[in-house]
């Protein structure tokens, strides 16, 4: 599937908060590893349109994911990389690939101006819960740290309903919490 609308809820958590809701659900005892690589225009084109473009590294794959506003969540699209073209995005070098194209195109944003910004790591626990699935973040980026609950539907009304249940039934405060693209930006580069 190269598009899918992402539909998803967050709070940044204190590690005591983490531990708090890792315990009360069966999470996987070990976490696994994913790796963000973020790239952006020198002059933010992708930021002041609201949309974000990232490799993922994970289970052997690296996934080039553009993310865009949706009415319903975030439209994200998706091309699969190999290693090679993995590098050569992080040197700077960035290759088209087919479906990020067509919608980098639209934004008016030109392949050739993305630049690498800086990595992002993070080790994930996920389940399912109520028709939805709940993650447990923790993430490095520069010398920052956080700690972060996520839930994932495939409808709104549900994942709302879920999320804030979990954390009315936890007593954890409902935080605004930006993406990990923004917090990366922020803590690394004070943009």
């Amino acid at each position: 599937m190269s598009q899918e609308i992402e539909i998803e809820f967050k709070n940044l958590l204190t590690e005591e908060e983490f531990n708090k809701i890792l315990h009360t659900f069966s999470f996987p005892t070990e976490p696994f590893r994913q790796i963000n690589h973020y790239f952006e225009t020198d002059d933010f084109g992708l930021k002041a349109q609201h949309a974000a473009l990232r490799i993922r590294e994970k289970d052997t794959r690296n996934i080039l994911t553009l993310k865009e506003p949706h009415p319903d969540g975030l439209l994200e699209t998706h091309d699969l990389l190999t290693e090679q073209e993995k590098a050569a995005w992080i040197a700077n070098k960035p290759i088209a690939k087919q479906n990020t194209l067509k919608q980098l195109n639209a934004l008016h944003i030109n392949v050739d101006d993305l630049k690498y910004w800086g990595t992002l790591i993070t080790d994930r626990r996920e389940m399912a819960y109520k028709d939805c699935t709940l993650v447990l973040d923790y993430s490095t980026y520069g010398n920052t740290n956080d700690y972060e609950f996520e839930l994932e539907a495939n409808n709104r009304t549900t994942g709302k309903k879920v999320f804030e249940e979990i954390l009315r039934n936890t007593s954890i405060p409902q935080r605004k919490t930006p993406n990990k693209i923004k917090r990366f930006f922020k803590a690394v580069y004070r943009k």
